[in-house]
């Protein structure tokens, strides 16, 4: 592991540091916005854009890298992301800010491009799925790390914004000076959604839903977080034990759904979200520490839901489709998680209450976990035996580039290279 990390330190160190910058930033606005007054459906829509601005990016960066190259198009990036860092703080507004968002969206998943084609690149098939593993979990140690940024802020001030300015300034400096080879980009593998979800409708759904999940969190939990009182402290820490307890159960729930049909964990899983958020949603005065023990472990079921759901769509297609599944599986998370944080703020609304999250989390993984059952029962999908079932790997929604250092595709990579 420690061999790993050094090969590849410049490029870890880039990654880390735009992770924590982006991970600051995210809080930070949903914070601020509710500090001003910002209306709850005003703040989703605004947090929302980011994630459109994702979408956009999957059919954009693509092209920029391969015009310019990878270290110029990494500084066209990260500059990008720094000046709409800084405009934040020098204008408020719902509508400025929420350009601002989908701006800093596209040159989000475009550093993430960059960095994963440069890591493809060096990879060699005997190291190919610990350096992925190992990037996986920076992705998740830069995000806890970011939260913790938030207490410089002095109660959400604009000193949070010029820290994350400075990181993804940071993060120019490892790739510029590394001597890594020039990499290949590769080139993007299409896969229609009719045909995906005529052949995995769970995978699909799953990958849906955990978007509608997982960007409800990161873009509303902070307005949750406000509106009961939480201190900045507290929230930095709300958010990162949550995010923590991801990385750490996802290890156990992986060893758990290799052992036994995907189907029926995902629907565990769901079952699970939907009772555990209607039981804090009906709670509503629990302590803090009781709160952070609950979303450590909370936490672990929100972020498996993506992974399991994508290893369960792995299951029933063969290696040679494995890039193009699982980019088009990012894809549909994307799009998932465009509507959650306007669909959260909009049950955070009508119920009147900033439990209403628990609420919406509740829905969907209920609704997500009827729709698995009725599948399965009704036989619409394809059951695969645990002993042909593909290995689980822990995954964090980055950009389709990590999809090639995914070590599932090494089959594939094999064969076409041998």
């Amino acid at each position: 592991m420690v061999s790993t990390l050094l090969s590849f330190g410049a490029l870890f160190t880039s990654a880390l540091f735009f992770l924590m910058g982006g991970s600051v930033l995210n809080t930070q606005l949903s914070l601020r916005m509710a500090q001003l007054g910002f209306s709850t459906p005003t703040i989703g829509f605004t947090m929302a854009c980011y994630f459109l601005g994702l979408v956009s990016g999957y059919f954009l960066c693509h092209r920029l890298i391969q015009r310019v190259g990878h270290i110029r198009s990494f500084a066209v990036f990260a500059a990008a992301t720094t000046i709409v860092i800084i405009l934040h703080g020098l204008y408020i507004s719902a509508l400025f800010w929420s350009i601002l968002r989908l701006i800093n969206g596209i040159s989000n998943f475009g550093l993430f491009m960059v960095v994963e084609s440069w890591l493809n690149e060096c990879c060699e098939s005997h190291n190919r799925g610990r350096v992925f593993s190992v990037y996986m979990t920076l992705a998740y140690i830069g995000i806890c790390v970011g939260q913790q940024l938030l207490n410089f802020g002095n109660g959400g001030g604009q000193n949070v914004l010029l820290i994350a300015a400075l990181l993804f300034s940071l993060s120019l400096i490892p790739v510029s000076t590394t001597r890594s080879v020039h990499p290949e980009l590769p080139e993007p593998d299409r896969f229609t959604f009719k045909a995906l979800f005529k052949k995995a409708p769970v995978g699909m759904s799953g990958c849906f839903a955990a978007g509608l999940i997982n960007s409800a969190f990161f873009s509303m939990a902070a307005v949750f977080g406000t509106k009961i009182g939480l201190s900045t402290f507290q929230l930095s820490w709300f958010m990162s034990v949550t995010v923590f307890g991801g990385l750490c159960v996802q290890w156990i729930i992986g060893i758990i759904s290799d052992r036994f049909d995907r189907t029926l964990m995902l629907i565990f899983i769901g079952c699970l979200i939907a009772t555990y958020s209607l039981i804090v949603a009906i709670n509503t005065e629990p302590s803090y520490a009781r709160l952070l023990v609950e979303m450590g472990v909370f936490g672990g079921f929100l972020f498996a839901v993506y992974p399991v759901s994508v290893a369960r769509a792995h299951d029933v297609f063969d290696p040679k489709d494995a890039v193009a599944v699982s980019s088009a599986l990012l894809l549909c998370y994307s799009i998932g998680a465009i509507f959650g944080p306007i669909l959260a703020s909009a049950v955070m609304t009508v119920v009147d209450n900033p439990f209403g999250l628990y609420v919406y989390w509740s829905l969907v993984a209920g609704i997500f976990a009827a729709i698995t059952f009725y599948l399965r029962r009704k036989e619409k999908i394809s059951i695969v035996p645990v002993e042909e079932q593909v290995n689980f790997i822990p995954m964090k929604n980055t950009s389709s580039v990590a999809m090639v250092m995914d070590p599932r595709t090494e089959i594939d990579i094999t064969e076409s290279t041998g």
